[in-house]
């Protein structure tokens, strides 16, 4: 996984793939741990991007993943979105989790 650095803290860099791969590429493409892991990464806020010490992280990270709605499907209802850390991100009422900001 490649990083870069930006004013928005410590971003992955979420490899590329050709405009000409068929949909089933694409699809095997997108859900693939190595485009997944740094999407993942920069939904993370900035704050925690900054850690340097692995103990502050953890707890940090916990910290902020106990604080996003957990709302898994429950069958009948339709969900709200799809329970991912990526859909809370571009939800309105979860956008103060990152400081209003969107991925």
């Amino acid at each position: 996984m490649r990083f870069c650095l930006s004013y928005q803290g410590t971003k992955a860099v979420v490899p590329s793939l050709s405009h000409q791969s068929s949909i089933f590429h694409q699809s095997l493409y997108d859900s693939s741990f190595a485009v997944m892991g740094p999407k993942l990464w920069n939904c993370v806020p900035n704050h925690l991007n900054g850690c340097t010490q692995f103990e502050s992280f953890k707890e940090a990270l916990t910290a902020f993943l106990l604080s996003v709605p957990d709302t898994p499907p429950v069958r009948g209802y339709s969900p709200q979105n799809s329970n991912s850390i990526l859909a809370w991100r571009m939800y309105t009422s979860a956008s103060a989790l990152w400081g209003g900001q969107a991925c």
